[in-house]
Parts: C-alpha cells; sequence; structure tokens
C-alpha cells in the first residue's frame, strides 16, 4: 500500500516515470493507477492525437514497441495505455529492448492483470532500472475497514470505525464495488462531515441493527434473544446474507477469542493490532472472552466448521438457511 501511494503521489504531482508496469492480483489498485495517469498526463483537448489504447488480445509487442517511438504532436508527453495486457503474457519479454532504451517523451502504461513478471529475467530488471513496477496484492479481511477510511479521507469525508467495519463485513473484499459504495457515499454526505452506519442503512442496504457484526455481539454479551431474532431476520433475506457468509464471519469471531486468550498482555492497543481489529471493539471481544473460556473455543470451531459443511451439502439434511442458523447458534449457547 505505501508503493501504491508513493507511485500516486508522485503522478498527482506530475513527476511520471516512462514506463509503469502494473500487475498483481488487486486489479482495483490497476485500475486505479491507470485512470489516475490518463486524468493526468494529458489534457483533454491533446488527447485525440497523443493518447492511445491497445488491448492485449488485439495487439503485439512489435505494434506496442512502434506506437511507442513516436513522438508527441504539440504535447510534452504521449501516452500509450496497454490493457488486458495479461494476454500478452507469452511474449512479454519481447519488450525488453524497448524498456531498455524508452523514448523520454513517451509514458507507457502496461495492465498486468493477476499475473506477474519474471523478476529474474532481462525485462524487469530493465523496468526496475528506466520505469516503475508496482505490484499489487488483494486485502486481508482485517485491512479493509483500514482502506475504507483511507478511501473516504481521500474524498474529503470521514467514517466512523463501526460505519467501516460493517461496510467491509457486508460487501466484502471486491474493492470495486466498495468504491462504488463509497462514491454513492460521498454524494450525499458533504465535505467534512462523517459518515455513519445510519448513511449505510439508508442508502446502502445494510441494516445496522441485524448484520454479523450485530450478531457476535449479541452472543459475545449473552443476548440470546437478538441472536435469534438477528438470525431470524438473516433466514427472511438469505441472498443479503447468505448462511455461508454469516458462518465465515463466525469462525473469524472465535479464531480472534482463541487469539485473545492466547495473548501475554490483554492491554486493549496491543490486543487491537493483535488481532487486527479497531481498539474499540475489544470491550466487545474482551466480554465475549468472559463468555467463552479458552476450553470451550476449540469445540466450537469444530460445530461451526461441520455447519460449514453440512450448509455446502455434505452430510447434511436439507433446511432452510435461517433454520440452519438458529441451529448452529443454539449449539454456540
Amino acid at each position: 500500500m505505501d508503493a501504491y501511494a508513493s507511485v500516486k503521489s508522485a503522478i498527482s504531482q506530475r513527476n511520471f516515470s516512462p514506463i509503469y508496469f502494473l500487475m498483481g492480483d488487486e486489479p482495483f489498485f490497476i485500475d486505479d493507477i491507470s485512470r489516475l495517469i490518463i486524468d493526468t498526463v494529458l489534457p483533454e483537448e491533446q488527447r485525440d492525437f497523443n493518447q492511445t489504447i491497445l488491448y492485449g488480445k488485439d495487439t503485439s509487442v512489435d505494434e506496442i514497441v512502434s506506437v511507442c517511438k513516436r513522438f508527441p504532436m504539440m504535447a510534452d508527453y504521449q501516452l500509450v495505455v496497454v490493457r488486458e495486457a495479461h494476454d500478452l503474457s507469452r511474449s512479454i519479454e519481447q519488450l525488453t529492448a524497448y524498456t531498455e532504451q524508452p523514448q523520454p517523451t513517451t509514458i507507457l502504461v502496461i495492465c498486468f492483470k493477476n499475473k506477474k513478471l519474471d523478476k529474474r529475467k532481462k525485462l524487469s530488471k530493465a523496468i526496475q532500472k528506466n520505469g516503475i513496477i508496482v505490484e499489487t496484492k488483494k486485502l486481508y479481511d482485517n485491512k479493509l475497514p483500514s482502506w475504507i477510511e483511507q478511501r473516504v479521507r481521500a474524498m474529503k469525508r470521514n467514517i466512523d470505525y463501526k460505519a467501516a467495519a460493517v461496510l467491509a463485513e457486508s460487501v466484502g473484499a471486491d474493492l470495486g464495488a466498495l468504491s462504488n459504495q463509497l462514491e454513492k457515499l460521498c454524494l450525499i454526505v458533504s465535505e467534512g462531515d462523517t459518515i455513519s452506519t445510519d448513511h449505510i442503512e439508508q442508502h446502502v442496504g445494510i441494516s445496522k441493527e441485524y448484520n454479523n457484526f450485530e450478531l457476535r455481539k449479541a452472543l459475545g454479551s449473552g443476548n440470546l434473544a437478538q441472536a435469534f431474532k438477528i438470525a431470524h431476520y438473516f433466514g427472511r433475506h438469505p441472498k443479503q446474507h447468505p448462511l455461508l457468509g454469516t458462518i465465515n464471519s463466525l469462525y473469524k469471531f472465535f479464531m480472534q477469542l482463541l487469539t485473545y486468550h492466547g495473548l501475554p498482555s490483554k492491554n486493549p492497543d496491543a490486543a487491537a493490532k493483535a488481532l487486527g481489529v479497531h481498539p474499540f471493539f475489544i470491550k466487545e471481544i474482551e466480554q465475549a472472552a468472559r463468555r467463552y473460556p479458552l476450553k470451550s473455543i476449540v469445540p466450537i470451531l469444530r460445530t461451526i466448521k461441520t455447519s460449514d459443511l453440512a450448509a455446502k451439502g455434505v452430510d447434511a439434511v436439507p433446511i432452510s438457511e435461517g433454520e440452519a442458523l438458529r441451529q448452529l447458534i443454539a449449539k454456540l449457547t
């Protein structure tokens, strides 16, 4: 993330590199950087003659090199963007000669999604010498709330930690989908204001009362009536609250409790860092740890695993998702 932010900062300051090789497992970061380059390098009136968009399946390395060797027309730069460059993975090494001596007035952007260059080969070494390689990686689930907070700050708004956590939990690790929801929320919330769980409930459709966080809180506090109430709600809205997602959330929660029990220090800040959660949630974890002692956690994890297999159709009698969740909650209490 630091390298990603550094590259974006340099682009925004018009400190360009002749080559950007954007690769890895997170397409959102690749699209985000390439979009920023397109928006920054050339003013709109210069793009007709100085911007070329190519697609890997419809082009060749020879064509890319030929375009890159042109000179800009009445502009400081020409911009060449190769999308879906992973379709050129068998021939991409042929770019080595160009990357060893890139055209100084050309900015070449290569979008190499879900693949990586072999760092031992000449192409990678040449780009590292004369350009920039950005390797993107999927974010772990516990990093999503922080990413949401950073994204919102970049849009000159704030978001409270619970709202960020609920949004991350409900939407998941699809950064494109998360970004779309944040952009929608920022149209509603004015600059300088804070996005809350109320905004998320009203404009994203995620209930602030009936979600996986509230289910875990109910279990951890011993509020069984609320836990079953949430399970009933989930059963009535299975598309918004799929059983497998809830089971996965409960499994992560009890794994957090297992980790918490094993911590040498229960200091809230240290515990939050070890568990990868906001310090606010440590109070709820402390409460849940008192309700679920260490000796109870491993059997519970086995129970959740059995429910996960049953939800996938392994050795299970067909029942509704709502009933399956109610049965699981009964076993966890």
